[in-house]
């Protein structure tokens, strides 16, 4: 069985999964993308920084929280 690959975070700051407050989650768990689809942002200092998928697959999981704070190279998801 293959392993699941990461996407991690490249920067330190606040994880997002949505553009706003008031609208939807970018991916859910289970969601097919493609390489370069944004599944979330990285806030420093009022800057806000695309997460996107490096590759095609389905996001399996997510292991980083909404609005919670992530280091450089933390993983964010996981994609299979």
């Amino acid at each position: 069985m293959a392993e699941n690959k990461k996407i991690v975070s490249p920067i330190p700051g606040v994880f997002y999964r949505r553009p706003s407050p008031d609208k939807d989650v970018y991916v859910n768990e289970g969601d097919a993308v493609k390489a370069g689809d944004i599944i979330g942002l990285v806030e420093v200092m009022k800057n806000y920084y695309e997460i996107k998928a490096e590759e095609d697959g389905v996001i399996d999981s997510f292991t980083a929280e909404n609005e919670q704070v992530v280091e450089a190279g933390q993983e964010i998801a996981t994609l299979k």
